[in-house]
């Protein structure tokens, strides 16, 4: 009768794959080859390396007497040994889910600098005249266009030119483009009455 998994010994060990129906790839040996290890080293070079299929005992043989670096060239065995190996390589892009998209690792030869310039917070540049602007004020600027040192004459300006743009009275009837026109009589709202627009003294 066959025992279940849990009642069965070594069914602890990390990396192996019960019921797979292959054998031992060992000459002569009938076990189950539950165990995968690395196969032949050579092999075209656009295919993934295989694999082998060993028993408990077998595989322990064959990871005593593994050689990584086999038929490898020196210049290929400095490479990989060095710290930041395979760090150049790319991996699968992530979406960023609306926020700020990090940096590719391959622009990087340390990853330090890398984890530094994913993490470093961004200074929003300041206002020549040394006026005060918010987050809220920045955001509102954005929406319209203006350049961080725009003063109240270039706010109305841009203001003029959103409205003949976006307002349906002024531009033929479109109304496709009402929630952007929401947006800017938003913006505008805030920032003529922001300190760093105000008149000046």
């Amino acid at each position: 009768m066959r025992r279940p998994a849990k009642d069965k010994p070594n069914t602890r060990f990390h990396g192996r794959v019960e019921d797979n129906g292959r054998r031992c790839e060992q000459p002569g040996c009938t076990e189950p080859g539950e165990f995968r290890a690395p196969g032949a080293v050579s092999r075209p070079a656009d295919q993934p390396r295989g694999y082998r299929w060993f028993c408990l005992d077998h595989v322990r043989e064959f990871n005593a007497r593994y050689n990584f670096f086999s038929g490898m060239t020196p210049e290929e065995i400095s490479d990989a040994q060095r710290p930041f190996s395979g760090w150049e390589r790319e991996t699968r892009a992530f979406a960023s889910a609306g926020g700020d998209v990090p940096p590719r690792w391959a622009d990087f030869s340390d990853p330090l600098d890398a984890i530094g310039a994913r993490f470093q917070r961004k200074v929003a540049p300041e206002r020549r005249d040394g006026r005060a602007l918010s987050d809220g004020d920045r955001k509102a600027m954005r929406i319209m266009g203006l350049a961080v040192d725009a003063d109240r004459a270039a706010l109305r300006k841009r203001y003029a030119e959103l409205l003949q743009r976006y307002h349906p009275d002024r531009n033929g009837g479109d109304r496709t483009h009402e929630h952007a026109l929401r947006e800017v009589i938003e913006a505008y709202q805030r920032l003529r009455n922001a300190p760093a627009f105000a008149p000046a003294p």
